[in-house]
């Protein structure tokens, strides 16, 4: 008896059963086996009964009786020690076992274009933080190409990008959302703000910033540049990195496109702090549609269920709210 809970394992190989430690627990705290009876929900005869059978079970006496009511040998204290732990153990799992079931804990793991992820991920995760602090969060900010890998791998639950071509259409539902529209973005003092009307072919003076070839980022600005007229910027740094893209920005007098909403969370005018402006041109700039992607059929856990379920009620509410502008 000199190490508890290896004690109670072995009990409970020789058949202990938890009614047996809640009486024994019962008779500690009140001191009679009567009242123990009554508090656990049985007659005083078949408390006796269960702790003589607990007794034999342990191999040694946990109680001494005496006429106002029994106490705990120094094996029965030994044991309600080790019971007293391993049922409150036993408690907390089985609650977290039902918030699990529930949905409300657990990990949820998300994957996320840059600028779906600021304007869609972003502030789910700040509200459900409030209504459900126990579900977890793992975002992954990527590329589609990336994105769509992980989901069929099952390292992502889901995730807000776009399709590509060539994708196992039977092994993925995508839920619509809309284009991204793209921004243009330079330091604050680019000679390009000095100008009272800067156009888009002014841009293609300096050195861009850009997606590797192949982006879909830099295709949509490419295929924008051209249906007008205009060539490609003949200078340019191919990144995927948005910080290295906005280190370069705020120290250079570079051109970078970028995620619209990023734009607009980071460098609004409101935000005196940001060394970036947004420059006036091409508002109707934008990647292709992007869209929320699952796996068909896939079995998720209740807490990414629910936060799938949330998210999918946000954008259904953002298609309708765009519809009525």
């Amino acid at each position: 008896m000199t190490h508890p809970p290896s004690t109670l394992a072995n009990l409970i190989q020789r058949g202990l059963r938890l009614p047996q430690l809640r009486l024994l627990i019962a008779v500690a705290d009140l001191g009679q086996i009567s009242g123990a009876a009554a508090q656990v929900g049985i007659t005083q005869p078949a408390a006796s009964r269960m702790l003589a059978e607990l007794e034999q079970t342990a191999g040694t006496p946990l109680l001494h009786r005496h006429p106002r009511g029994a106490g705990l040998t120094a094996a029965g204290t030994l044991l309600v020690r080790s019971a007293r732990v391993a049922l409150r153990d036993l408690e907390t799992a089985f609650a977290s076992l039902d918030t699990h079931a529930q949905g409300t804990s657990g990990l949820v793991r998300i994957g996320a274009v840059t600028g779906a992820g600021l304007e869609l991920i972003l502030p789910l995760i700040r509200d459900m933080r409030v209504t459900h602090p126990e579900i977890e969060f793992d975002v992954m900010v990527e590329t589609s190409d990336v994105l769509a890998d992980a989901l069929l791998a099952q390292r992502i639950d889901f995730y807000l990008g776009r399709m590509l071509p060539g994708a196992p259409a039977r092994d993925i539902t995508a839920m619509p959302i809309g284009a991204e529209p793209i921004a243009l973005i330079v330091r604050k003092d680019h000679p390009l703000t000095r100008s009272p009307k800067p156009a888009l072919a002014d841009t293609l003076a300096y050195d861009w910033v850009m997606q590797s070839q192949g982006g879909l980022m830099r295709h949509a600005v490419e295929a924008y540049l051209l249906d007008r007229d205009l060539a490609p910027p003949q200078r340019t740094l191919s990144t995927s990195s948005l910080v290295l893209t906005l280190a370069i920005v705020s120290d250079t007098d570079v051109v970078a496109p970028v995620a619209r909403s990023i734009a607009d969370v980071l460098f609004a005018p409101d935000r005196m702090n940001s060394n970036i402006s947004i420059l006036n041109v091409a508002p109707d700039m934008a990647v292709g549609p992007y869209a929320l992607i699952c796996r068909r059929n896939a079995a998720l856990t209740p807490a990414a269920a629910r936060v799938l379920n949330v998210l999918q009620t946000r954008i259904t509410d953002r298609g309708r709210g765009a519809a009525g502008d």
